[in-house]
């Protein structure tokens, strides 16, 4: 959701710019089964066009019509959805779930840039809005901090893109980047090996020159930030995975099979990695999911990524190694 909001408040920006009025409507509150959760953001022109989304689109119809009709508020005011069932029903919110939203005028540009500037520098930001004034504050927030309705003041949490850094580029990588854009991370990838960055047909990756090293080292990974070493080259990979592991990248996984992982282990604390630091790989990366073709891995690898990012257990168990394969690992 980070990544749609921002979104929301680009084309919002481009909107208010080119002369339109426009309306932020955020979702401020539920009750039941919402189909969006708190902090959803949408925008709404003067002509009709939306951005973003509060529902499963109903209410957007509504809104689309209110403004339309000429009830276009000025300040910023509350809006409740779902009441009785009937219009619960009505709008499409299933088992009598109930919309809470802040529909305010989007009349000062000052604080979107300062948001857009912030979240480009990685930084996590809350926004404060209150309810009497429509006054709008920016403060710095915190990983695990929630968007909530608090007294006569709303709080919409706003953080930096989602990262993505694949060491490799090869057809692996290619189809985790195509994959791990529309989940809302911006794609990066680092390969050293000219041969494998041609003809490359992936819109909005970002190649980064350098070893790999170098490359984690200089994109400062954060708290937002996953990389995954793919390119099967322990000399590249272990490079990546070195300094990715002391990072505070959220996730970190490698390619390979349980017993090479396993000799990777043994080499990385060689190189003066804790145990703490050297348990934090993924490895073998990806869910299991008995996955064979590229397409496969690259949906494992990514279920996983994204199951750490929301926090979900991570419960899929591979089976146990043949015996012949043990007692020759």
């Amino acid at each position: 959701m980070d990544t749609l909001n921002l979104d929301v408040l680009r084309q919002a920006r481009q909107w208010c710019l080119a002369g339109h009025a426009v309306w932020l409507v955020s979702v401020v509150e539920t009750w039941g089964s919402a189909p969006r959760p708190v902090g959803s953001l949408l925008a709404v022109r003067d002509d009709g066009p939306v951005s973003g989304s509060v529902s499963g689109g109903c209410v957007e119809d509504d809104l689309v019509r209110r403004v339309s009709r000429g009830e276009r508020p000025q300040q910023a005011a509350l809006v409740v959805y779902g009441v009785s069932k009937e219009e619960a029903s009505r709008f499409g919110l299933p088992c009598g779930g109930t919309l809470r939203l802040l529909v305010e005028p989007l009349q000062d540009l000052a604080w979107v840039d300062q948001l857009l500037a912030q979240t480009d520098q990685h930084r996590l930001v809350a926004r404060t809005v209150q309810l009497q004034t429509g006054a709008v504050t920016l403060l710095s927030a915190h990983r695990g901090d929630k968007p909530g309705l608090h007294g006569d003041t709303f709080t919409g949490i706003f953080g930096p893109a989602w990262r993505l850094l694949l060491i490799g580029a090869g057809q692996l990588s290619r189809i985790v980047a195509q994959m791990a854009q529309p989940l809302g991370f911006a794609v990066h990838i680092c390969d050293p090996r000219e041969e494998y960055r041609q003809d490359w047909d992936s819109a909005g990756v970002v190649f980064e020159p350098g070893m790999p090293d170098d490359v984690v080292l200089a994109m400062e990974p954060d708290a937002h930030t996953a990389i995954v070493a793919l390119t099967h080259d322990p000399k590249l990979d272990d490079m990546a995975l070195l300094e990715a592991l002391k990072s505070p990248a959220f996730y970190v996984g490698a390619l390979g099979s349980r017993r090479n992982t396993q000799k990777r282990r043994e080499r990385l604390a060689l190189f003066e990695l804790s145990e703490a630091e050297i348990a934090r790989l993924h490895g073998p990366v990806g869910l299991y999911l008995g996955s064979h073709t590229p397409a496969e891995i690259a949906i494992s690898i990514l279920a996983e990524i994204v199951a750490v990012k929301n926090g979900v257990p991570l419960l899929q168990v591979a089976p146990p190694l043949p015996e012949t394969a043990v007692r020759h690992g």
